[in-house]
């Protein structure tokens, strides 16, 4: 599968946490296949762990919701800034964008209009959610999409887009035998009958952290007095957070009950027997370990309005949407109260086993490993499509 011995330059874009870790892997697929090739970007430690050479760390980067997107406008331009001139004084023979479509298709977009230089696209924009138009852009500026999710294809093959299903990346990163069925078939967990534990995961990012952890603090403190043998995990997805976690914890007074995993989020799950999570790609990892789990989210009110007004799906959690069933209760903006999660999380104590067993479904519908190493054979596809141009 090498390509000839003259160094190839793949450019690679990400905008988040997760995006970054599903980058680094097939960064690491792709030098599997050829070691010469030589990887710029943007990106976070993933990336850096793969010696890519990043020219803007997404530190500074990442926001969601249309107000929070606003306010981090300087640093959005100035990674654009920098992406034109790298093109500029190295023009990269591949672009790889990672989710974050909309710096991406922007980058896409003036990368084509003005160096012809083929690009793919992995884990692609959310067309079945909302902006159905991205698929034109998607057309025009992408040669090549890799597609995560199995509902989409169909969306693809209607558009009339080259592209391929390779499933989803975090069936590499959750592995069927660390599921909590497997484990417990295998004797290998033993099921703490003294005690309870729930898992708090408050989203990757700062403003999200803000608005969830205390709600979830408090649907806590309601869940411990009703069940005193519960105890808490919260989930500290970067070193960064420590503090904005310490000065929420520090607002109460059972600080023992709380326990902070600043490990992988894998620890929460093999530990939890229910969790509390922030919508996002970590629902879905949560249902891949097969852990019962109540989705939530708040976000500003024109953000939910705008949402509301554009967001055309059944359901926010990716796990719901691939079975077509509410298999993890959801709790968004006004229902996201400490009263009604903490209701919900006991309902769902006396009846684990029966989520359990509703989210084994979820990795059924989601494939086989090797997402990444399918998504690497395509971009060596168009190295080679480049180097004939």
């Amino acid at each position: 599968m090498n390509l000839p011995a003259k160094s190839r330059h793949i450019m690679i874009l990400t905008g988040e946490l997760s995006g970054d870790l599903h980058a680094g892997n097939l960064v690491k697929e792709i030098r599997q296949l050829n070691t010469s090739i030589y990887f710029s970007g943007i990106g976070g430690t993933h990336l850096e762990n793969q010696d890519v050479d990043l020219f803007y760390n997404i530190a500074k980067l990442s926001a969601m919701g249309i107000t929070e997107v606003l306010m981090q406008f300087r640093q959005i331009k100035r990674a654009f800034d920098l992406f034109k001139e790298k093109l500029k004084v190295d023009t990269p023979d591949l672009i790889i964008l990672v989710d974050y479509p909309g710096f991406n298709l922007k980058a896409a977009q003036f990368a084509k209009n003005h160096y012809k230089i083929k690009i793919l696209y992995y884990i692609t924009p959310k067309v079945w959610a909302w902006k159905k138009s991205r698929l034109k852009k998607i057309k025009k500026y992408v040669d090549h999409a890799a597609l995560i999710l199995p509902f989409e294809e169909k969306i693809y093959k209607k558009a009339d887009i080259r592209s391929t299903y390779v499933g989803s990346p975090l069936t590499d990163e959750y592995p069927e035998n660390i599921s909590k069925p497997f484990f417990r078939s295998n004797h290998l967990l033993s099921k703490h009958k003294d005690r309870v534990i729930i898992g708090l995961l408050p989203g990757s990012r700062k403003a999200e952290i803000k608005n969830l952890l205390s709600i979830m603090i408090k649907a806590a403190d309601l869940i411990h007095k009703k069940n005193r043998r519960v105890s808490f995990i919260i989930s500290q997805a970067s070193s960064t957070h420590k503090e904005t976690i310490k000065i929420i914890l520090n607002k109460i007074k059972e600080k023992s009950l709380f326990q902070i995993n600043n490990g992988p989020v894998k620890d929460i799950f093999l530990k939890s027997d229910l969790v509390i999570a922030a919508s996002g790609t970590v629902t879905l990892e949560a249902a891949l370990c097969c852990v019962p789990t109540i989705i939530i989210y708040r976000m500003s009110t024109i953000s939910y309005r705008l949402a509301k007004l554009f967001v055309k799906i059944k359901y926010a959690g990716l796990a719901n949407l691939i079975v077509n069933k509410e298999i993890m209760p959801e709790l968004l903006q006004d229902d996201a109260t400490p009263e009604k999660i903490s209701k919900k999380a006991l309902d769902m104590l006396d009846h684990l086993v029966v989520f359990e067993n509703q989210l084994q479904m979820v990795r059924k519908l989601l494939g086989t490993e090797g997402a990444s190493k399918r998504t690497a054979n395509i971009a060596i596809g168009l190295l080679r499509e480049s180097s004939l141009r």
